[in-house]
């Protein structure tokens, strides 16, 4: 039987609870499954505790959305560390940033594409969860035009275009990996992958140096 929320001291842990329960249904089902109903039901938590704790649908998705660029942040930062040439972690925020779309495309989805019509965030929540991962970039990029690695007037406008790189050669990667394997194309293999990116982030730094 569904477990009701009744004291306060609770809320954290149902709260989490829904939201792991949401995430196994997005990854397993779809974000088209994302019901008050079907999330409820998958932490054994009457839909009254989504209410309780995250004033209905919208705010569960936006918890998700704000959980996910958590994880982005997280990866890239992982990936980042120990690397100090600037250019070298511009390549590393890039592979950071592959390896968790890869590995989490349905949040991935939810994060950057609109695979819920009804679900728009706000952009206020979009700008301060960009925030937490493109500063990774900027970081770089400034860095990289004090010591004329690139030359550019706006480290923030040539971050975004490095930003930009990565995130359509990553998109294009996953619309293919979802589809049956095209021979002789550049994205048949992850190893592939994984060199187109490369390739693409280093022909961007080159043109920019």
């Amino acid at each position: 039987m569904p477990r009701d929320v009744s004291i306060p001291k609770e809320l954290g842990a149902v709260r989490q609870d829904l939201l792991d329960a949401a995430l196994r249904v997005l990854r397993e089902d779809g974000a088209l499954h994302l019901t008050l109903r079907r999330v409820a039901d998958a932490a054994g938590i009457s839909t009254m505790g989504i209410y309780t704790c995250f004033g209905g649908r919208a705010g569960l998705l936006e918890a998700i959305y704000r959980y996910g660029f958590s994880l982005l942040h997280e990866a890239m930062t992982t990936s980042v560390n120990g690397h100090g040439d600037p250019l070298v972690r511009i390549m590393a925020v890039a592979h950071g940033y592959r390896k968790f779309a890869l590995s989490d495309p349905a949040l991935y989805a939810l994060m950057f594409e609109r695979p819920l019509p009804d679900f728009d965030p706000s952009p206020e929540q979009r700008h301060d969860a960009l925030a937490l991962t493109f500063t990774l970039l900027t970081s770089a990029t400034s860095v990289a035009a004090e010591a004329g690695l690139i030359r550019s007037s706006d480290p923030v406008r040539a971050a975004y275009l490095v930003w930009a790189t990565i995130h359509g050669i990553v998109s294009i990667e996953l619309t293919c990996s979802l589809r049956s394997p095209l021979p002789g194309w550049f994205l048949n293999s992850r190893e592939e992958g994984e060199r187109v990116l490369a390739d693409g982030v280093n022909a961007l730094l080159s043109g920019l140096a």
